[in-house]
C-alpha cells in the first residue's frame, strides 16, 4: 500500500513553544522550510485557513515555486469564495505547480469563526452546501461548454472555464468527525481526513466513512488521512521527558492565539473532532503503542492535537499501526517547526518507508528497525532547539 506524508506550512519561526507571536511572512525562513519539506521526503502541505491568517492561496503558490515535488493542501471554506472562481485559482495553481494542487474543505466547526467572515449557516446546511460546491467544481474542471447551474446555495448561467486542471482534475480532501462529514466525504471525497484518535476509534470512523462511500453507490473509498504531533528523541525515556517539557509549555499558554488557533481555555470546543480528542483524553493519557493525548487536554484539543511519542523506531511503528487500519496519508507536524520537519524526514519517513518496501519484497510485516543499526544513535533536534543526545 502506498503511504504518503504531509505536513504544514510554517510562515516564520513562531510556534508554540517559542510563543515569539509573528504574524508577519519571514520570507527567507518561509523558503527554508519549504525546501526543507521536499528535502525531507515529505509529499504534501497543508496550508491552513483561518479568519484572521493569511491567504492560503497565494501562499500555495509561492510554495510551488520554491519546491520542485511537495503539493500544496489548500484549505478551502466555502463561505470565502464563489465556486466558480475558486474552481479557475485551483486550476490555475495546479497548472503553476505542473499538477501538484489538492483542495481540502472545511465546512467550519466553530460558529463563531464562521460569523467573523460573514457566514451563519447552520453545520447542517454548512455541510449541504459543501456538497454543492463540490460538484461545481468538478463540473467547471470538465466542462468544455457553458452550462447553468440552479442549486440551494448556488446559481449561475452559461459559465465555462478555460482553465484545466493538468490531469483533468483536482483531488478533493473532506474532513470532520461529524455523521454530516462522514456522509459527504465518503459520497464525494477523494481523501478524508481524520484527526489522531485511539485506533479502535479510528477504525470505527474509517468504516463509518466506507459505509457513506457504498451508500451513494461508489465503487472506491476515499483515501484516508490521519494526522499527528509526533515526539521523538534517541531514547524512550529521552522522547517522554521531552514530552513533558513541552506540555508544560503548552499549559502555561493561558488561551494564547497562536497563527489563528486559539490555544488552551476552557470552554467545550463546538466540533465534533475536538470533543471526541478530549474524550479520549478523558479516558487516560497514553492509548495503544505511543498515543498520548495529554496534549490535546492541554490544548483544550484546538486543531490536530494527540501526539505519538517515542523513539523514531516507535512513532514510525504507531504509524504502520494506522497504516494497517487503512490509512494512506499521515500528517506529521511538531511543536519545534523547522527542526521538528528535519528530524521527521531523516529518522521517521525513512523507517515507514523501508518497513513498507520490506513488506513489499517479502509478504510479511517486520519490526521497525533503526536505518543504521549497530551504530550509535542519532542526534535529534530537541524542543526550542536544543540538542537532545543519548
Amino acid at each position: 500500500m502506498p503511504v504518503e506524508f504531509i505536513s504544514a506550512i510554517n510562515i516564520n519561526q513562531s510556534n508554540e513553544l517559542n510563543r515569539l507571536g509573528q504574524t508577519d511572512i519571514d520570507l527567507p525562513f518561509f523558503k527554508r522550510y519549504a525546501r526543507a519539506l521536499d528535502e525531507g521526503g515529505f509529499d504534501y502541505t497543508l496550508v491552513a485557513y483561518s479568519s484572521s491568517f493569511h491567504d492560503p492561496f497565494t501562499l500555495a503558490s509561492a510554495i510551488t515555486q520554491h519546491t520542485e515535488r511537495v503539493r500544496p493542501i489548500v484549505a478551502l471554506r466555502p463561505n470565502t469564495m464563489y465556486p466558480t472562481v475558486a474552481a479557475k485559482q485551483l486550476a490555475t495553481l495546479d497548472q503553476l505547480s505542473g499538477g501538484r494542487a489538492v483542495v481540502h474543505f472545511i465546512a467550519g466547526g466553530d460558529d463563531r469563526e464562521q460569523a467573523r467572515e460573514g457566514d451563519r449557516l447552520s453545520k447542517t446546511e454548512r455541510y449541504a452546501r459543501q456538497s454543492e460546491y463540490i460538484d461545481i467544481l468538478r463540473k467547471v474542471w470538465t466542462s468544455t461548454t457553458p452550462f447553468d447551474h440552479a442549486g440551494t446555495y448556488y446559481s449561475f448561467e452559461d459559465f465555462v472555464s478555460l482553465v484545466r486542471p493538468v490531469n483533468g482534475t483536482i483531488p478533493v480532501s473532506v474532513g470532520g468527525s461529524s455523521a454530516e462529514a462522514y456522509q459527504v466525504g465518503g459520497a464525494k471525497g477523494d481523501i478524508f481526513g481524520l484527526w489522531g484518535e485511539p485506533l479502535a476509534e479510528t477504525k470505527q470512523q474509517i468504516d463509518a466513512v466506507y459505509e457513506q462511500a457504498r451508500l451513494a453507490g461508489r465503487s472506491d473509498t476515499p483515501r484516508i488521512w490521519v494526522t499527528f504531533r509526533p515526539i521523538i528523541a534517541p531514547t524512550e525515556q529521552l522522547a517522554w521527558e521531552k514530552a513533558h517539557q513541552i506540555l508544560g509549555v503548552l499549559q502555561g499558554n493561558g488561551g494564547i492565539v497562536h497563527k489563528g488557533f486559539r490555544v488552551g481555555g476552557n470552554a467545550t470546543p463546538a466540533n465534533v473532532g475536538s470533543q471526541r480528542l478530549l474524550a479520549a483524553a478523558a479516558r487516560g493519557e497514553v492509548h495503544d503503542r505511543a498515543l498520548w493525548t495529554a496534549t490535546a487536554k492541554a490544548t483544550n484539543a484546538a486543531g490536530a492535537s494527540t501526539a505519538l511519542v517515542g523513539t523514531p523506531e516507535t512513532v514510525a511503528a504507531a504509524i504502520l499501526d494506522y497504516v494497517d487500519l487503512g490509512a494512506e496519508l499521515v500528517s506529521i507536524r511538531g511543536y519545534d517547526n523547522f527542526n521538528d520537519v528535519v528530524d521527521y524526514g531523516r529518522y521517521v519517513l525513512p523507517l515507514v518507508r523501508q518497513e513498507l518496501a520490506h513488506r513489499e519484497a517479502t509478504g510479511r510485516r517486520g519490526e521497525v528497525v533503526p536505518l543504521d543499526a549497530g551504530l550509535p544513535q542519532p542526534e535529534l533536534v530537541g524542543a526550542a532547539g536544543a540538542r537532545v543526545a543519548s
